[in-house]
């Protein structure tokens, strides 16, 4: 069977079909280009045919590239990587390329075929670079579908000819939200962007109608017309080299300069602009294939495409285990968080049963979704009659009852043993036999909140980020008597909520909040150094971070802080060493420095919460030493602190898979992108260099960064996390 199949009709249109067999949505692979091309070669060969459309044969156009088609024509390059990779993109421009030209006289731009891109709905990424080569696009109406080039998002650009034809066609600055950002439009808004031509209920009869009408000058794309200018002007023009200025300023300050193929695209459309078309696609391909060849957008690809679809898709669900989606939920708490689980269940049309001590309370819960649903129909994102049946699938209650024929649920009470353990053993007076209980806790050990249950096989927890409704990631812990169904009972409700899952064994902090709370400790540690606030907070931003170390603390609270330092302390006694970082926290607590929610913190705030620069009072307890350090030190400190303890989660069997390692720490607390989590980071570095380095960093600042035994050993076999741990490395 063929990706592309080829009709041609007695109305003398071909109909080329897209339709990649035991695949939900279309992807592109060079195989799938070469044979499309072909039959663009006999369509435009044949005298029978008067015009070509090309659409597809599911609900959508096409997701985008086969990205691991790419790591394939990488590996297959052999010692020249870079030229089979720019052989293969040149092969697609091709083909693209001769779609465009449609057998058209060179000289004359007479006697060429109209090709038309009919489109029944989503069109990604290589699914919009195939209709931007086409003379016009047609598409339907359906407010669902979604019209973009997401690729900047996975550390690439669109390298198949969307990059230079959409600049060309739009003008570098109305471009430049759909290449630099990876904005996605609904086909109204794409048509009034000019992305696509027509909005029409039946793309492919729109279609056929336009090929057989259209002339000679309607399929001569702009760029091949003689005296074409580029819209907004090109970066030799006044207006043109203010955009350009702007753009490369604004891709600095938001890429800090850490995302290579953001600089690239950028280079792409630069250079582009001062050359013909086919030499500018050559610039683009040559940018693309730099990009592809850099580690950063492997690791990104792997990280946020490849391994978290993966997991998305139930990666690591236990074998054997029926379908265990869930059609009631009981949320027990109806605070901040579970309020938020609340909603992206109801979203998910899940029933709800949202509990709290008091009614006031409940309903309070329940009315943050219908604030969010408000917030929604204000952005014409939600209509009435979806509010109405969002609100309609939760009750709010007191009532213990209500929870008769849950099949999961999710406890978000207090951080207290105490009341949790009441609460499960009310719930369990009260659930079915076959009820999943996952508690939602960030540090409190699942096994030991297990002792509450009577059933601690089907006791597992579930850790939501906050806000629930925004974070992508939800942390998944097996207690040490966890089952197996308990497991797939949480997965496949994470994937009801379209999040991303990653489950890990239980130990103290779990594995997100292990490889943060070092961070923040990190950052609070160098401020009782004297490392200036700005060099701490702004190395971190440079180097990647979302967010500095001490406004993430101040985010989420200075006495939360201080609570798990002390928490810490009495478990590990002799062992915790972490007294340099508590005497900072428990002097910001004393001094009622809570951080954001006081409006006092590491940060001043003025009335409306906003940060107005460091507090002064810093300063003047620890100041600032004459002598800073240098920067690589300090980002090396913020990011060596997280990366080993990723790497002793690996050893201590916290984790599991390394790839959720990688796509927990982005997803969950925004681990450098662009380094595709902390695994890929030190294998980016390379083992060799990175215990080099974690001597060095023992050396200077102390046994926290001491090499663990296992990257150790990798330095002296000179392996990689994903060379020795993948799953097809295990397979091997």
């Amino acid at each position: 069977m063929t990706d592309f199949t080829m009709d041609k009709g007695a109305d003398g249109v071909a109909l080329i079909t897209w339709d990649c067999p035991g695949k939900t949505m279309n992807v592109l692979s060079i195989d799938a280009a070469l044979h499309l091309e072909t039959l663009i070669d006999d369509a435009l060969a044949d005298d029978a045919v008067k015009g070509i459309v090309i659409t597809s044969g599911k609900d959508s156009f096409a997701a985008g590239m086969d990205l691991n088609v790419i790591a394939k024509m990488k590996a297959e390059a052999g010692d020249n990587a870079a030229q089979g990779l720019f052989d293969g993109i040149m092969s697609l421009h091709k083909a693209l390329r001769k779609i465009e030209l449609a057998g058209m006289d060179p000289k004359t731009q007479k006697g060429g075929k109209p090709i038309a891109a009919a489109l029944p709905g989503t069109a990604l990424g290589i699914g919009l670079e195939l209709p931007l080569a086409c003379h016009r696009i047609f598409v339907t109406p359906d407010p669902k579908a979604k019209i973009g080039l997401p690729e900047i998002m996975v550390g690439i650009f669109p390298g198949a000819g969307g990059t230079t034809r959409l600049v060309r066609k739009m003008g570098a600055m109305a471009a430049s939200p759909f290449l630099l950002e990876g904005k996605l439009s609904d086909p109204l808004k794409a048509k009034a962007a000019g992305l696509v031509d027509e909005v029409v209920a039946d793309p492919v009869a729109a279609a056929k109608e336009w090929v057989l009408q259209a002339g000679d000058a309607d399929i001569v794309k702009p760029w091949d017309q003689k005296g074409y200018k580029m819209p907004g002007g090109a970066p030799y023009h006044p207006a043109g080299f203010m955009t350009f200025v702007g753009a490369s300023a604004m891709v600095h300050g938001k890429t800090k300069g850490v995302y290579p193929a953001a600089k690239a695209l950028l280079s792409a459309v630069y250079e582009g602009a001062l050359v013909p078309f086919d030499t500018a696609l050559k610039i683009e391909a040559r940018w693309f294939t730099n990009v592809l060849m850099n580690p950063s957008s492997s690791a990104m690809i792997r990280s946020l495409f490849i391994n978290k679809g993966a997991l998305e898709k139930g990666a690591v669900r236990p074998q054997g285990i029926d379908d265990q989606s869930v059609k009631k939920v009981g949320v027990l708490g109806a605070g901040m968080m579970g309020a938020g689980i609340s909603l992206v269940s109801a979203l998910a049309g899940i029933e709800v049963v949202l509990i709290d001590q008091k009614q006031e309370a409940a309903d309070k819960g329940k009315a943050y979704t219908e604030a969010y649903l408000d917030q929604g129909i204000k952005k014409k994102k939600v209509d009435e009659a979806k509010k109405e049946r969002v609100l309609g699938l939760i009750t709010a209650t007191t009532d213990y009852a209500a929870l008769e024929g849950c099949d999961l649920i999710i406890e978000a009470v207090f951080e207290d043993p105490k009341i949790k353990a009441e609460v499960t053993a009310k719930v369990e007076a009260v659930i079915g036999e076959d009820c999943i209980f996952a508690t939602n806790t960030s540090t409190l050990p699942i096994s030991d909140l297990a002792k509450a249950s009577q059933r601690p096989a089907q006791f597992i927890g579930i850790h939501f980020f906050s806000p629930v409704e925004k974070m992508a990631l939800v942390e998944i812990i097996k207690g040490q008597e966890t089952g197996d169904r308990a497991v797939a009972k949480a997965l496949d409700y994470v994937r009801q909520i379209r999040k991303t899952p990653i489950v890990v064994n239980d130990a103290r902090f779990f594995y997100a909040n292990r490889c943060i709370i070092p961070y923040i400790n990190e950052g609070i540690r160098m401020v009782s150094e004297g490392v200036a606030p700005a060099l701490i907070e702004n190395a971190a931003k440079m180097v990647g971070m979302p967010l500095g170390p001490l406004q993430l603390v101040d985010e989420t609270s200075i006495d939360l802080g201080a609570k798990i330092a002390r928490a810490t302390k009495a478990a590990m006694g002799d062992a915790y060493a972490d007294e340099a970082v508590d005497e900072v926290i428990f002097w910001m607590e004393g001094e009622g420095r809570l951080g954001r929610k006081a409006n006092a913190g590491f940060y001043s705030y003025d009335e409306k919460g906003k940060r107005q620069g460091f507090w002064e009072g810093l300063a003047a307890k620890y100041a600032v030493a004459e002598t800073q350090p240098e920067l690589a030190d300090v980002q090396h400190r913020l990011l060596f602190a997280q990366a080993l303890e990723a790497v002793r989660a690996l050893e201590d069997g916290v984790l599991m898979d390394i790839r959720e390692g990688d796509v927990g720490a982005i997803l969950g607390w925004g681990f450098a992108p662009w380094s595709g989590g902390p695994l890929s980071w030190l294998d980016i570095l390379g083992a060799p260099y990175a215990a080099e380095r974690c001597d060095q960093l023992t050396e200077a600042f102390g046994e926290r960064f001491a090499c663990p035994a296992l990257l150790s050993e990798m330095a002296e076999k000179n392996q990689s996390f994903y060379g020795r741990f993948a799953p097809e490395a295990a397979a091997a």
